[in-house]
């Protein structure tokens, strides 16, 4: 092809439309016709061509894929906690007292105290709440309903 020559010839368009109603891809499209991927897809968006959502494939392929990626990585710890809250949320959560009995330093703190900080990190008086957590969660109940709060949705 010459550089004074146009890339979208009557020809190529007519190749474009044949392929593209045929349902083959951009990428196979752009190889038969010799032109780049992106070429295809700004001339099918300029002639108005569009394929109508192929939903149910591409779901089932995203799930496919978003599956294959949580097997292969192991969640995050803020998905592990919010499900944990929203999951089956007790009404004991809802209820519970927080109680100042247990406090801790940070040399103290484990998996097995709340990790609710009190007061300013660099006083004097600062410390964690060191109550029983809820399993899988940092704070306990009363810090855990303060922690994670549902969001009314409008």
């Amino acid at each position: 092809m010459r550089a004074n020559e146009p890339t979208w010839t009557d020809e190529r368009i007519a190749l474009l439309r044949s392929h593209f109603e045929a349902g083959l891809s951009c990428r196979q499209i752009a190889a038969d016709i010799g032109v780049s991927r992106n070429a295809v897809i700004g001339k099918l968006s300029r002639l108005n061509l569009t394929r109508g959502r192929m939903i149910g494939e591409r779901q089932a392929s995203a799930k496919g894929a978003a599956k294959a990626r949580r097997q292969k990585a192991s969640p995050r710890l803020q998905y592990q906690i919010l499900k944990a809250v929203f999951a089956g949320q007790q009404p004991a959560v809802e209820e519970a007292p927080i109680n100042a009995e247990h406090h801790c330093s940070l040399f103290e703190l484990s998996k097995h105290r709340c990790r609710w900080p009190i007061n300013t990190p660099g006083h004097e008086d600062f410390c964690f709440c060191g109550n029983q957590p809820i399993d899988g969660m940092p704070y306990c109940a009363g810090h855990t309903r303060l922690a994670y709060q549902r969001v009314a949705r409008r």
